[in-house]
């Protein structure tokens, strides 16, 4: 008998495919198990040797905008660490960038020297004038400073006695001091006056996201810096991110990094604020980086104030999985900045890790270990297997409609 038995053409009406023998099917099976890598679902990482394996945004020198194309994959050694650690020292201020710079945030704006305050609405004054109680305490000596004091109205005047209403709103105490002396001189020999702040009330800041307590903060005549009011909010909380305080001003949003001011005393990034002034403080959620493939807990981790090391990763995860690994194949891979970066790690050598714990990571970095080849070939024939089997029972079910042959 032949290997195969060709049906009429009316039966193929009502089977339209061809009964194989048993020699012509397990080599079929064989065929399949042999291409199994590019028909079985799953990671292909071996693909991913010299270059990304797909075509990534890259921003070229010179392009305006990113093109797609492959990115070399440079391997982790101890020239690369030295590298880094080089371009890790402090920047210069102007330097700095927001991972969120896309969206129009920019470097924490400096003021060079705190300004004078300037009396506001809702501010109270108490005003002194030596040698007349009837002027310093009209009110009653035994009431507070606040509550004697004198109230900028809402158009910025005050009332005085003997000089009138008085346009003192954008005005210091100093130059306020002056007009009374000015406007007092005709009705007092020689007067002496004081004027000093007794409440402060119409400058404000707000300070809002992961601080203790958050709320509006009044500016006071000491000028006030972003370091101070995160302090008087109740410093930071458990989720605050140190190194991404926004600071919004007039519709344009900075970023302040104040773990670089810890680090570095890079004390240029304590900008003092100014009315009006929103300081938001992220969360560190944004701070993430991933671990995949064949680790024994895969999934996301939070850095800690953005510390943590290529060894840390991997030893939080429990490590890399010792019977499903191929520990000379692990990547990270980075997509922050213009041009992502594909990075490699030979572990297969223990004083590897070494270098693992120099490798610093950044936020979004994605940590990738490959799986063993008899891994990869175990997981396309546990594939494969149950849909062998099942046209292996096909093949051996006799048809009566051809009196009990096998085709």
């Amino acid at each position: 008998m032949s290997d195969s038995t060709d049906l009429p053409t009316s039966s193929l009406s009502c089977f339209p495919i061809k009964f194989l023998s048993r020699g012509l099917l397990a080599a079929g099976i064989m065929s399949v198990l042999g291409a199994g890598c590019a028909v079985v679902p799953g990671d292909r990482a071996y693909s991913m040797r010299e270059q990304s394996a797909v075509k990534l945004p890259v921003k070229q020198q010179g392009a305006a905008e990113p093109v797609p194309d492959n990115v070399k994959i440079k391997p982790i050694t101890a020239e690369l660490i030295i590298e880094q650690f080089r371009n890790a020292q402090p920047p210069k201020p102007a330097a700095s960038r927001s991972a969120l710079a896309g969206e129009g945030r920019r470097t924490a704006p400096v003021i060079p020297a705190p300004p004078d305050y300037k009396v506001g609405p809702g501010d109270i004054l108490t005003i002194i004038v030596w040698d007349h109680p009837e002027l310093t305490t009209p009110a009653g000596q035994y009431r507070s400073a606040d509550q004697a004091g004198t109230v900028v109205s809402e158009n910025g005047t005050i009332y005085y006695p003997y000089v009138g209403v008085l346009q003192v709103a954008g005005k210091s105490t100093r130059q306020i001091r002056e007009m009374l002396i000015g406007k007092l001189s005709k009705y007092i020999e020689k007067a002496q006056i004081d004027v000093r702040m007794a409440a402060f009330r119409s400058q404000r800041v707000y300070v809002v996201g992961e601080v203790s307590k958050p709320g509006q903060q009044y500016i006071t005549d000491i000028p006030m810096t972003v370091l101070e009011a995160v302090n008087l909010a109740g410093g930071f909380t458990q989720e605050a991110d140190f190194s991404n305080v926004l600071l919004t001003r007039n519709g344009v949003t900075y970023r302040v990094d104040i773990q670089s001011m810890y680090d570095n005393g890079d004390t240029e990034q304590n900008a003092l604020l100014e009315a009006g002034d929103i300081l938001n403080v992220s969360d560190r959620s944004f701070n993430k980086i991933f671990v995949l493939g064949e680790v024994t807990k895969p999934g996301s981790l939070v850095m800690t104030k953005k510390r943590s090391t290529l060894a840390e990763a991997l030893a939080d995860t429990g490590y890399i999985s010792q019977d499903r690994s191929n520990p000379k194949w692990i990547y990270v891979m980075r997509g922050e900045g213009e041009t992502p970066e594909l990075f490699h790690l030979d572990g297969s050598s223990p004083d590897a890790m070494l270098l693992a714990d120099r490798f610093a990571l950044k936020p979004r970095d994605i940590i990738y270990v490959d799986a063993a080849d008899v891994v990869r070939w175990n997981r396309v024939v546990s594939n494969i297997l149950p849909t062998a089997q099942t046209l292996y029972q096909t093949s051996a079910t006799r048809y009566p409609l051809f009196g009990g042959r096998n085709p």
